[in-house]
């Protein structure tokens, strides 16, 4: 199609096939440099990510990097915060990597992340988690800390399916479950004029509450058993692939039963019925005990891991929020709905040195689409400053090229950044946290990333 707001680089398209992608030598790659702090962020990770690839290929392949726009940036040129041409591009181009944006505030769009998951139907959000030797922690064990999480994107509330307090949308909800689910109903505790009314003759009984409005703001929680049997499937695809020892579902099952607690069900048969004996789930050690006795579901257990299988197990959210500080070597990869995966996230991220230094993927899998993104948002006191860590972004550009099966530049921007950090040549939000380290510039740690390669 024709583009109004950027300009396709000379390259090749990246394909897909029977679920496979096919790069060619020089594959046009849409990215969004970002608000705030983006450009700087960008301009240091943009270097990086074409010394790897040269350095690993002699030349022999290079990135088409194709411009377009969102956030801030595009609303001042284009008066749209998010242009039809750069959800085309990432649609036709199939792979692309952002920078942090700006959502407006107000009306529109909620988060141009999230509306650009929801319109590629990026249903996996996709966070690794590792330590870097010398990044400072709030741990003792930060090295312990390896942990890939597939995040469902698509689901669960932040499908954003809500209604405001006091408006005509929710009162029509609130009267459906009034007049078709009663019971429900009188769960939500101040639903009515009468609720509000009884509560406050206990309350205040010389208080007038004539003026007092129903306002209840609801949310849909929606939970599907397609959603996820496809992110279970990502999960267990990526343990088989990268030789990792455990899934574990994290829910809160115990609590929301037909949401969360589904979501670990369908998960656990999603796994057994897919992927077979090279999977042993919890599930299945359940039944075993209940026909045969713990000691029968200990072997067989104990067998199918001895064998090569990978572990299905799961975790209460609350719980699993605890285990990762206390102890994060009995996780490995981690199967969670959207909100869960939110915090687990960011949680894990401040173990290993803090979300400037978080990357994150949206894939899609069947499709081939991915955005590769900064996990942190856009700092727009430090913009134009030179100042801010790249490592986010940098990071995420490593994941893109993993993906693109182009694991030999990947492993030179891993190297490059543990030599770095090893040299204490690091950025100021590690400088102050390191001893003996010397504080550079965004760009200069950019170069100290290359230079250890």
């Amino acid at each position: 199609m024709p583009y109004t707001t950027c300009t396709v680089p000379a390259g090749g398209k990246i394909t897909i096939k029977d679920g496979k992608l096919t790069v060619p030598s020089n594959p046009i790659v849409p990215f969004i440099r970002g608000d705030g702090t983006g450009p700087d962020i960008w301009a240091a990770s943009e270097r990086v990510f074409n010394a790897a690839v040269q350095k690993a290929y002699g030349g022999q392949r290079q990135i088409a990097w194709m411009e377009v726009f969102a956030g801030e940036t595009a609303f001042k040129q284009f008066n749209n915060w998010l242009p039809d041409d750069t959800v085309e591009a990432f649609k036709e181009f199939l792979v692309g990597i952002k920078g942090p944006l700006t959502t407006p505030i107000g009306g529109g769009i909620r988060s141009l992340n999230v509306a650009l998951r929801q319109m590629l139907d990026l249903y996996v959000c996709l966070r690794p988690v590792q330590y870097f030797t010398g990044v400072p922690s709030p741990v003792k064990h930060p090295e312990k800390v390896d942990m890939t999480i597939f995040r469902e994107n698509t689901e669960d509330i932040y499908a954003g399916i809500e209604f405001v307090g006091g408006s005509p949308e929710a009162q029509k909800v609130l009267d459906f479950l009034a007049q078709e689910f009663p019971k429900d109903f009188k769960k939500i505790r101040f639903g009515s004029k009468e609720a509000i009314a009884g509560y406050m003759k206990l309350a205040a009984p010389d208080h007038d509450t004539a003026h007092i409005p129903v306002q209840v703001g609801l949310g849909l929680k929606a939970v599907s058993n397609v959603g996820t049997i496809r992110l279970m499937k990502s999960a267990v695809e990526f343990a088989l692939t990268n030789k990792r020892k455990s899934v574990t579902i994290v829910h809160k099952g115990n609590i929301m039963k037909y949401t969360e607690g589904a979501f670990r069900d369908w998960a656990y048969s999603a796994a057994e019925r897919i992927f077979g004996d090279k999977v042993y789930t919890w599930a299945k050690w359940e039944r075993t005990k209940k026909e045969k006795g713990e000691a029968a579901a200990n072997d067989e257990q104990k067998a199918a891991l001895k064998a090569g299988a990978i572990l299905i197990k799961d975790a209460i959210a609350d719980i699993a929020l605890q285990q990762v500080l206390t102890r994060p070597e009995d996780f490995d990869v981690i199967a969670t709905l959207n909100l869960n995966g939110d915090y687990l996230s960011d949680a894990l991220a401040a173990q290993v040195g803090g979300i400037g230094i978080a990357p994150g993927g949206n894939i899609n899998y069947v499709t081939g689409h991915a955005i590769f993104e900064a996990t942190h948002g856009t700092a727009p006191k430090y913009a134009n400053l030179d100042k801010v860590n790249p490592g986010s972004v940098v990071l995420s550009g490593e994941m893109m090229l993993r993906y693109l099966g182009w694991t030999e530049a990947a492993d030179l921007i891993i190297k490059g950044l543990n030599g770095a950090i090893a040299d204490k040549q690091v950025t100021y939000d590690f400088a102050r946290l390191m001893d003996g380290a010397t504080e550079i510039k965004c760009s200069q740690f950019g170069s100290a990333i290359i230079a250890k390669m």
